[in-house]
This record gives structure tokens, C-alpha cells and sequence, in this order.
């Protein structure tokens, strides 16, 4: 499957690119419209967890980079992530503060 991605950035310039993706779907179930919409779920995750990652938290700008620790340090990201996400925060930023600001919001989240 060839999927072409048109992205734009704050500078009005762009970039094309195209990626080659390989399935292992049987010919009925990898139509146009079932590849679509794998193609489009993989850059959900991508947009909903690693995007808040590398923004909210500046992981690409960690400087932990030895032994276990930027495993370590992804997992409490994640679970971080995934708490406020339960807790029903939308945006991961303000929760955050919100959190840092008040032991009694961090506490809600954490259900003690």
C-alpha cells in the first residue's frame, strides 16, 4: 500500500512524503477503505500519546539517556498520560498544572 502525506508547517512550507506499508490482512479484508482507516489509527496513537509526550513533557529534549532510565521515565509518562486520561482530562497540559498546583486534584486522579 502507498500512503502519500501532504503536511504543512507554521512557516507555510510543506512536505510530501510517501511511505510503502506491507500487510499481512487477507485480500478481502484489506480493501482501500480498511487500509485507510488502519493507516489513519496508527497516526491516531501518534497524535494522542506521543505527540503529548514529546510537547507536554519535551521527551525529544530529555537528557536522560542511559541504562533503563528513558524506559523508566516513558512509563511514568504513560501513566501519567493514561490516569488523566481516566480521570477525563482532554488536555494533558492543564491537568498537569492543575495537578502540580493542588494536592487535591493530584490526589482525585490518583482515586486516594
Amino acid at each position: 500500500m502507498r500512503v502519500t502525506r501532504d503536511r504543512a508547517d507554521l512557516s507555510d512550507e510543506g512536505a510530501i512524503t510517501v511511505a510503502w506499508c506491507i500487510t499481512s490482512l487477507p485480500a478481502d479484508r484489506a480493501g482501500a477503505k480498511e487500509l485507510g482507516d488502519l493507516a489513519r489509527g496508527h497516526w491516531g496513537i501518534e497524535n494522542r500519546l506521543h505527540w503529548v509526550r514529546d510537547v507536554v513533557y519535551r521527551e525529544d529534549a530529555s537528557t536522560i539517556r542511559t541504562g533503563n532510565a528513558p524506559r523508566v521515565m516513558a512509563t511514568l509518562r504513560n501513566t501519567a498520560i493514561g490516569l488523566l486520561r481516566i480521570d477525563g482530562a482532554t488536555n494533558i497540559a492543564a491537568a498537569l498544572r492543575t495537578c502540580a498546583w493542588s494536592l487535591v486534584a493530584l490526589l482525585a486522579v490518583l482515586k486516594l
